[in-house]
């Protein structure tokens, strides 16, 4: 029970900081219950714990907010899965779509000698198969600076940096169009009635939604 208890506050932590840090302003209770597809009042409960250890705090206003303790704690667990993703995608040759689920396993190895192992073996790697950045054993992490491709001036290069839906449909949609982190592109043209996008990629063009392109993230 205290093993699997474990695993629920680590991922209470990383679903914390992953909202705090998304389009979710004031993280409460609802939001929080939905983004673990959880009971409210199972989360509820958890959450009281976790302030009790002093790793969130329940405001006046009722959002639940990491304290320091919590987030070192949660860039942490961030640090180790997106490690084992490029281990999973460069050593043992999985697929980006195929990763998420088994990193989530592995993430909960506590054994920070390991993951110092891990990353030199990789070469410090500063991102991971899906363009986040990876957390330093300070757990300082190095923000870059994205758009969507959908406002990526036209005749102009830009490089995939990261994604802003990272989900299993959506990586095969990208594998099929020979999209990966790191290529370039150029957009030609939009459609002006529905924003699709023609694009330039590896000397062939190709045409996306206006939704893939707002979930593909580039620096110009």
């Amino acid at each position: 029970m205290q093993h699997f208890t474990h695993h629920s506050e680590e991922n209470y932590l990383k679903t914390l900081y992953k909202l705090e840090n998304g389009k979710v302003k004031k993280v409460n209770n609802i939001a929080l219950s939905k983004a673990l597809e959880l009971n409210p009042a199972t989360v509820l409960e958890m959450v009281r714990k976790m302030a009790e250890r002093q790793l969130v705090e329940l405001l006046a206003d009722k959002t639940i907010q990491l304290t320091d303790k919590g987030r070192k704690k949660a860039l942490q667990i961030i640090r180790k899965h997106r490690l084992w993703e490029v281990f999973l995608v460069d050593k043992l040759n999985y697929k980006w779509n195929e990763v998420h689920d088994l990193a989530e396993q592995l993430e909960h190895i506590e054994s920070d000698d390991l993951i110092q192992r891990l990353e030199a073996f990789l070469g410090f790697p500063s991102v991971d198969p899906h363009g986040d950045p990876i957390p330093d054993e300070h757990g300082k992490l190095k923000k870059i600076k994205t758009q969507p491709l959908s406002d990526a001036p036209i005749k102009k290069k830009v490089t995939v940096a990261s994604l802003a839906n990272s989900s299993n449909e959506f990586l095969k949609y990208l594998d099929k169009a020979g999209i990966s982190i790191g290529d370039k592109l150029e957009v030609l043209e939009v459609e002006a009635f529905d924003g699709s996008m023609k694009v330039l990629h590896k000397k062939s063009s190709i045409t996306l939604s206006n939704e893939a392109a707002s979930n593909i993230l580039v620096v110009v």
